[in-house]
Order: structure tokens, then C-alpha cells, then sequence
């Protein structure tokens, strides 16, 4: 080979070895979501929760929808959250919620929620709906874990239909190991089941590592990229008796940001991720409060 032709190579590799550091990265999806249980508190720490959204990147609050807690409370915490670019979305559901016979509680949900966005200004309004249900606590899930599927189906698919009839975006928190549940009538598993139905899951794969928190709620992510839905990879902060290795709770603010850090880079990779979704508002502001207390 000429001399010149190798020169030309050489600087062609160089060039492109150059090339790799100089050009931009995909940029990383930095959204967070999280869980606010004690939707009571709105009324006098409003304030301080949206303050610390802001700071946080939080960019979406599922708000639990509690009967003592006056619509007004609701309308005013919406109406300043969006004025701070942060959508809420209600949230209730409880384990037994899955039962044919309990169906009616999640159809109350659905009402409340309809009839308060009609009273409500367009900025008041919550712009979707997340269902909670965990039937896998009950001991009815290890006798009839079947029929609790076929259930549990029957119901989301109408809560579904009412959600969608409202306009309000759907969404579902899920345990990462429901992609090893048949689903109904045998049609694949439940966890791809619920995302052909829904506009979003939230994916409770709770580790205390970031890669394994991607690593869980991959197969999610890859069949959201091909429904075009989105996925939230959940974090737990909270303390747990399930295990320490379930949770952020006992982890240093560099250890709880470098992870969040590497799930979320894995996370862009796909069209689908939404971001990482944080369990729960209480226990992260109570963890930042601590850590920065030192």
C-alpha cells in the first residue's frame, strides 16, 4: 500500500476516534414521577412539595384521591402544580380492587373524577388516572390465581373504557415479575395484557442498584417501544421489611443519585421510558431533608 494511502487511513481513524468525543450524546431522560399518599397534606404543605418537585425535576404526581380531603384543595394544588409545568394524575386502588365483585370501587374513582374535572376549571383538572392494585398480597392469589387474573382483567379493561371515554391518560403501577403471568384466556403474558390497554405502567422494579432497576423492567420497556406507551422505572426511598436490597432508604445521597443516574441512561435508550418513578414523595422529601441536614 502507498504510503500516502496509509497516511490517508490513519488520519480517516483519527478523525473518527475524535469524532466519538466531540459529537453530542443521545441526551438522558431526566423526568421523575412520584406517589403522594397522604393527599391531606396539600392543604398546608403545598408549597414546600411543589418546591422540592421543581428542584427534583419532578414532572408528574400521582395524587391519591381521599374522600376528607375538600375539592377546593385539590383545585388549588393542580392549578399551581401546572403553573410549575407538573402534570397530576389521581391515584387510588387497593389489593381486593382486582375482584369482579369490588369493581364498583374503582367505577366510584372514575365518577369522582368526572364529576369533579366537569366542575373544575381547564387548569384544575387532573389529566389522567393511575390504578394501584396488588392482589398478589391477598391469599386468595395463591389459591385462585387464575380466576384473580380473569378478574382482575375484567375490571381494567372497564376501567379502561371509562378512562379513555373521559379523556383521561391511563396508567398502572405493576410488579416487574407480572411479564411471567399468563394472561387472561392465555393470551400472552398480563404485564404486555395491561400496556396494550393502557396509555402508561409504572414498573415497581425496586432494587438498590440502578442497573438491576433497568434490568427488571427491560422486557416493559422493549414491548412499550413497539405499542408506542411509556414505561416509568420505579425507585423505592421508603423503609421496608421485604429487604434492604428493595430499597434507597438506607443508601448516601451519592450512592441514591449515581443509581438513579445509571438507570436512567439505560432507561433513554428507549423511546418509551418516561423516567424514573419515585416511591414515595414522604419518604424522598423526608430522605433529602436528612441528607441535607448533615
Amino acid at each position: 500500500m502507498p504510503a500516502k494511502a496509509k497516511v490517508a487511513i490513519a488520519a480517516a481513524v483519527v478523525v473518527c476516534l475524535l469524532l466519538l468525543f466531540v459529537l453530542p450524546s443521545k441526551p438522558m431522560k431526566q423526568d421523575k414521577a412520584t406517589w403522594l399518599w397522604d393527599a391531606a397534606i396539600i392543604r398546608s404543605e403545598a408549597e414546600d412539595i411543589l418546591e422540592f418537585s421543581r428542584k427534583e425535576g419532578i414532572t408528574a404526581i400521582f395524587l391519591q384521591i381521599q374522600a376528607e380531603v375538600p375539592q377546593e384543595d385539590y383545585r388549588r394544588f393542580i392549578r399551581s402544580a401546572r403553573g410549575s409545568g407538573i402534570v397530576v394524575h389521581a391515584l387510588d386502588g387497593q389489593p381486593d380492587w382486582a375482584y369482579g365483585d369490588n369493581r364498583e370501587k374503582g367505577d366510584k374513582l372514575l365518577s369522582w373524577i368526572e364529576e369533579y374535572n366537569i366542575s373544575a376549571k381547564p387548569e384544575e383538572r387532573f389529566q389522567g388516572v393511575q390504578f394501584d392494585v396488588e392482589p398478589y398480597v391477598l391469599e386468595r392469589w395463591e389459591r385462585e390465581q387464575e380466576q384473580v387474573v380473569r378478574e382482575w382483567g375484567g375490571n381494567m379493561e372497564a376501567w379502561t373504557r371509562e378512562a379513555g371515554r373521559q379523556g383521561l391518560s391511563m396508567s398502572a403501577a405493576v410488579p416487574f415479575w407480572l411479564d411471567s403471568i399468563p394472561a387472561p384466556e392465555g393470551s400472552g403474558h398480563f404485564s404486555r395484557w395491561i400496556q396494550e390497554r393502557t396509555d402508561a405502567i409504572a414498573v415497581m422494579s425496586y432494587r438498590d442498584d440502578g442497573k438491576k432497576m433497568y434490568e427488571l423492567a427491560r422486557e416493559e420497556l422493549e414491548e412499550a417501544d413497539k405499542l408506542g406507551t411509556s414505561v416509568w422505572i420505579g425507585m423505592e426511598l421508603a423503609d421496608t421489611d421485604e429487604g434492604a436490597h428493595l430499597t434507597f432508604h438506607g443508601k448516601s445521597e451519592k450512592e441514591v443519585e449515581e443509581e438513579a443516574r445509571r438507570a436512567a441512561v439505560l432507561g433513554t435508550e428507549h423511546p418509551s421510558f418516561a423516567g424514573l418513578a419515585v416511591h414515595h414523595y414522604q419518604a424522598w422529601h423526608r430522605k433529602a431533608t436528612a441528607m441535607n441536614g448533615k
